[in-house]
């Protein structure tokens, strides 16, 4: 069984020198019937190890549930892993950051309204302690002890970043070892933060995206002997709405991998392959300003969005060659891809009549949160009477993340939480008349203290400056839309609705959702959930994985949320749209 060890040079396995040539390939952005392609061409470009996540809150929904099968069965993504003579790096946080939603805590923690994340606060704890003895017993088989592929396990996750503690992350490390992890630990920081995130007698590494000497000289300086290791080499970068399409200049990234293993240190590249923030688990930032991730994560890495080789792939597959065998033959080809233009929308379904149907309502003084009405992603349907007609103003303490307001159906406005939007002012038809507020979990923050970040409608929502009070509060996580009611008609409805159509294809294929013409929604195949989309872009479609395809009837559904498109149609066409770049 190899076994990984650290000398005063460097690393070894089986007590021969080693170097990592490592990626990142998250299983939980990649459809499980694709994770044997995306790790054969990993192999192919010349790495001998993958490096993944793994995220808390898709494994364990709710404190008394845990999945550990289908899109999250990370056993057998070890095994193929295995399978393809890799090794693996094996990131379980708790926390993860990733751009994923709420950087991969579970948001039922944030029900407690005081909890400290990423603490010594004893409740983090008991739950940290709870997850890992659910995930890692079924992960000793696949640790390098034991015959498997896993060679180290990280340790919490860019802690420098966010605290000092280290009693906490040896609780941490104390955890792993409890449960069975008995391979090398490790952390991992930005440079500038390597000494507050560092943990004694554990392996610290360091993360950035250039000047590689300078920083390994300074991860050097202050780790005299051991390994050097960079576990986030960020040869891209992610998307937010409203910004543009960021890429990495090809020669360059590949400049600076060489210039990094020129010191015969080991990489772990971010990302080899990004994947895809399916559903609503894409996460955010929030820097004083909030700021959502797009469904995309391409990443601008050596694979794209649909598993196809960039010209990062041959670039960096050239450079790992001068360091190491690679495996010989052609650069993997493109992959299938599918166009079905014109799909028209022939059904549909608003949202505000057909919510009773998807979820029963909470009635209580004042609008719940998500976490207190126990939902992690989507929607929360908040209703209430307006006593009096007439020019009134509403505000609201605070909007998580984004709200669309209507009187009787009617839309009134739009409150954002990226542009501090907290008051609305419209008129009141009639007493007695129906104030809905649809409020969309636009992604929880990923990064820094934000964490703490709950959704819905926060503190006090008034009238004229009182109080409104006798909410009900309706999640719409909107897992499941077979209850929703579909009509047929030429008209387009206003306001949020559902809209159903169905194409016919001979063979599946890779392809991809272009919603040109709609404003803001989600979309579904065969109810599969690919993503969100918004005319702001950059993004401009949505990745498809063939096997969410099957041959003859598809369905596809589209939520908009404002003004859909008049003929209602939307296209698959056989290439990404991820909107324009800065260069």
């Amino acid at each position: 069984m190899p076994v990984l060890q650290t000398d005063k040079a460097g690393f070894l396995l089986d007590g021969r020198p080693f170097r990592f040539l490592s990626g990142g390939l998250h299983y939980f952005r990649v459809h499980p019937e694709q994770w044997r392609d995306r790790l054969r061409k990993a192999r192919l470009m010349g790495l001998n190890t993958v490096e993944t996540y793994v995220p808390w809150n898709l494994h364990q929904p709710r404190p008394d549930r845990f999945v550990l099968d289908g899109g999250l069965d990370l056993p057998r993504f070890l095994e193929l892993a295995a399978a393809e003579g890799l090794h693996v790096l094996l990131r379980p946080g708790p926390y993860i950051c990733a751009e994923w939603e709420g950087g991969g805590l579970p948001s039922w923690l944030l029900a407690e309204p005081d909890i400290r994340l990423r603490s010594r606060d004893p409740r983090f704890l008991a739950a940290v302690d709870d997850f890992f003895g659910r995930l890692l017993p079924p992960l000793r088989p696949h640790l390098a002890s034991r015959g498997g592929p896993v060679l180290a396990v990280q340790v919490e996750n860019e802690y420098g970043a966010y605290g000092d503690d280290t009693a906490y992350l040896e609780h941490i490390a104390d955890s792993l070892r409890a449960h069975g992890v008995d391979v090398p630990l490790f952390t991992c920081d930005q440079p500038v933060d390597l000494e507050r995130g560092a943990l004694p007698g554990v392996l610290a590494t360091a993360n950035f995206g250039s000047r590689s000497a300078h920083h390994l000289a300074a991860l050097r300086a202050r780790r005299p002997e051991g390994p050097l290791m960079t576990t986030e080499f960020w040869i891209g970068w992610f998307d937010r709405w409203g910004a543009h399409h960021v890429v990495r200049d090809p020669a360059r990234a590949a400049g600076e991998l060489d210039e990094l293993l020129a010191t015969g240190a080991s990489v772990n590249f971010y990302m080899f392959h990004g994947g895809t923030n399916f559903g609503f688990t894409n996460g955010a930032n929030d820097k004083h300003t909030y700021r959502p991730t797009v469904t995309s994560y391409d990443y601008d890495a050596p694979l794209d969005e649909a598993g196809d080789p960039t010209e990062k792939y041959t670039a960096f597959r050239d450079v790992i060659a001068k360091y190491a065998p690679v495996p010989g033959g052609p650069v993997p080809a493109p992959g299938a891809k599918l166009t079905v233009p014109g799909i028209t929308l022939t059904q549909s379904a608003e949202l505000l009549p057909n919510a009773a149907a998807l979820a029963p309502g909470i009635d209580s003084r004042r609008p719940l949160t998500m976490e207190e009405v126990e939902q992690d992603f989507g929607f929360v349907l908040y209703e209430t009477a307006l006593p009096l007609p007439g020019p009134t103003l509403l505000e609201v303490e605070q909007v998580r993340d984004r709200a669309q307001v209507f009187v009787d159906g009617q839309p009134v406005g739009v409150l954002e939480r990226e542009n501090h939007e907290r008051a609305l002012a419209f008129t009141v038809p009639r007493a007695g008349s129906t104030l809905s507020v649809l409020v969309e979990n636009q992604g929880r923050v990923n990064y820094g203290q934000g964490i703490h970040d709950r959704k819905g409608l926060l503190g006090a929502v008034l009238l004229d400056g009182a109080e409104l009070a006798d909410w009900t509060s309706r999640p719409l996580p909107l897992t499941a839309l077979e209850d929703v009611t579909f009509t047929a008609g030429t008209t387009t409805p206003v306001g949020p609705a559902f809209h159903r159509g169905t194409f016919e294809i001979t063979e599946p294929a890779d392809t991809f959702l272009h919603l040109d013409g709609w404003t803001k929604g989600n979309a579904w195949i065969n109810g599969f959930a690919l993503g969100r989309y918004w005319s702001r872009g950059p993004q401009r479609s949505l990745y498809v994985p063939a096997p969410v395809l099957r041959a003859g009837t598809n369905e596809v559904v589209v939520l908009e949320l404002h003004a859909g498109h008049r003929a209602r149609t939307v296209d698959l066409l056989d290439t990404a749209d991820l909107g324009p770049t800065e260069e």
